[in-house]
């Protein structure tokens, strides 16, 4: 009798792709699907032009009544700087979304733990402004007399022709997500560094707040509800707030190795 070799026909293993691929691809997907739930927006509130300019020129009047400066007198100053007015449509319109998505990807490479707690509180603020941009539509400043649309002016504009034209909401402008989200990357990278420098990021929502007022694309109380909208979602997204799940457990494992060193130390003397 002879014996033959009988090879079994290899398995084909499918390969995956390494866990932090996929956890990039996951995210981006997240990210996207976010951005077109937002967008939604734009669509929502394309038919309340009318109630957009009533709203701003009401709000208009809220803001004289609490004694904040004239959007328009800081503006016709500002444009008084030569080269001032250029430059505030570039950081706006370059500045906002690609610096946003750097430090999340920052985050999500280099502190994990306090990337997942900055997602869902922007995450959470988008929404919250969602809410705000179709129950509140509201037109900015550039559309008021009075104002200047610098974007239109110096052919920088980053809209549309028309009001519902372009990939962006017009009447989206209370709250303001330039400022709020601004404010909220200030905090992510403060609490993730730990150089002297790191409060050199507040610099970011200050100027944010500046240059949206200077090209006339939101009002004060835009920013300042979308400040007061972020600090209790920046307080209850907080990573250094999450304690680790075996802390107790090491807790535990302390207090026990103290507990046999002082009794040891008892029977010795």
């Amino acid at each position: 009798m002879t014996l033959e070799r009988v090879e079994q026909p290899a398995r084909q293993v499918a390969v995956k792709p390494p866990a932090g691929v996929r956890r990039i691809i996951r995210e981006v997907a997240l990210l996207a699907v976010l951005f077109g739930v937002y967008n939604l927006g734009r669509f929502l509130s394309a038919d309340h032009a009318g109630s957009a300019f009533e709203h701003a020129a009401k709000l208009i009047g809220w803001e004289a009544g609490l004694g904040l400066p004239s959007e328009a007198t800081v503006q016709h100053q500002a444009l008084q700087v030569p080269g001032l007015a250029e430059a505030a449509n570039v950081f706006y319109a370059s500045v906002h979304f690609p610096l946003t998505a750097a430090v999340l990807l920052w985050l999500m490479i280099r502190r994990p733990a306090e990337y997942g707690k900055a997602r869902w509180a922007l995450a959470s603020l988008t929404g919250l402004a969602l809410i705000g941009h179709m129950f509140f539509p509201l037109a900015p400043p550039r559309m008021m007399p009075g104002w200047l649309d610098t974007g239109v002016l110096l052919g920088q504009s980053v809209y549309g022709p028309t009001t519902d034209s372009g990939v962006a909401n017009q009447f989206a402008a209370m709250p303001s997500l330039h400022v709020g989200w601004s404010f909220m990357v200030a905090v992510f990278l403060i609490r993730a560094t730990r150089s002297r420098w790191r409060w050199l990021w507040i610099a970011h929502p200050v100027l944010t707040f500046a240059v949206v007022v200077v090209t006339a694309n939101h009002y004060w109380l835009d920013g300042l509800v979308a400040i007061a909208l972020a600090l209790p979602l920046l307080l209850i997204f907080d990573a250094r707030r999450v304690r680790p799940k075996d802390a107790p457990a090491e807790d535990q494992r302390s207090d026990k190795v103290l507990a046999v060193a002082s009794s040891s130390s008892v029977r010795t003397r």
